[in-house]
């Protein structure tokens, strides 16, 4: 099959878009034909050596761990999948200490699999897992959103702000959205109360009173989010651990949330998603063999949504 691998560390110019062995399917597994794959910071922060602490690989390595495609083939065994069938449309955050989707297919966990919302094709589809799911699983599992509560995001115009707006608007939470200026029409339509222009003013002197605060940047944005927060709110952060320490001497609460893989949950944004309430911003599609263009975009830091790569023509 085609598939982007790296056989070291290094800039973009370390994906090589080449001939690699199809995978097979284990017992309780599918292999996917992949349609699509989403572009995240995880992909090249892995590909820089980053996160060789937290995801340790070998090489060579296929990158990529969002993806919206057809299922192929199911393990066979006492443990076989029960819950897809060939020709099944999916879509799936894998585990991220295996081979990736940037690849024509892929063997993964039936457990991290969902039938793909009815509502998207497989571009928008892959632009919706691991973003989709760390919005998901840091706002209603780590924070426990209630209806009402004022919610502060971050870069909303990104990959996993956006769809933190809209997730929050949909549980009936007052949602304040930082973004430069350009975004913030975008913002409003997804359900943004207030916007603020980051270039411009300064989130704390205008965000008070707040029950949470997702952090997807880190470094000084998430020092000066601890006096926004209400007592007994909490700072969610995407990126580096909140300190424990600051947030029991002020009365509030930190976490760091990575998201993790969750069939369960994705079934659940599928019908978010097919019901209107959710929606992907997809920035742009490029094939696969663009995928270095891909990551280079990716790591300006300034693209809204989500970029994929384009796998099956």
């Amino acid at each position: 099959m085609k598939a982007v691998r790296i056989h070291q560390y290094g800039g973009p110019e370390v994906l090589q878009y080449e001939e690699a062995p199809r995978p097979k399917p284990q017992p309780g597994e599918v292999l996917i034909r992949v349609h699509a794959a989403g572009v995240n910071p995880i992909d090249w922060k892995v590909r820089e050596g980053h996160l060789q602490d937290f995801f340790p690989h070998t090489f060579p390595l296929i990158l990529g761990w969002d993806l919206s495609g057809v299922v192929e083939q199911v393990g066979a065994g006492p443990a076989a999948v029960g819950r897809f069938k060939i020709g099944d449309e999916v879509y799936s955050l894998p585990d991220p200490l295996r081979d990736g989707a940037y690849s024509e297919y892929i063997a993964v966990r039936e457990s991290e699999v969902a039938l793909k919302p009815k509502s998207l094709h497989h571009g928008h589809a892959a632009a919706v897992p691991l973003a989709a799911l760390a919005a998901w699983q840091a706002l209603f599992d780590t924070a426990k959103l209630e209806p009402g509560q004022r919610v502060l995001i971050h870069a909303a115009a990104g990959g996993v702000g956006h769809f933190a707006v809209q997730l929050a608007k949909w549980k009936g939470a007052h949602v304040i959205a930082t973004a430069s200026s350009r975004n913030h029409s975008v913002l409003r339509e997804l359900g943004a109360d207030e916007t603020i222009d980051y270039t411009r003013q300064r989130f704390e002197d205008i965000a008070h009173n707040i029950d949470i605060v997702l952090d997807p940047i880190g470094d000084q944005t998430q020092e000066r989010s601890w006096q926004v927060l209400k007592e007994g709110g909490i700072l969610l952060s995407l990126v580096e651990p909140p300190s424990a320490d600051k947030a029991k001497a002020l009365g509030v609460r930190a976490a760091f949330v990575a998201s993790h893989p969750n069939g369960a949950e994705l079934a659940e944004i599928a019908e978010v998603i097919d019901s209107g309430n959710l929606k992907p911003i997809v920035n742009r599609i490029l094939p696969l063999s663009e995928a270095r263009r891909a990551h280079e975009l990716s790591q300006t830091g300034h693209t809204y949504g989500k970029i994929v790569l384009r796998v099956k023509e």
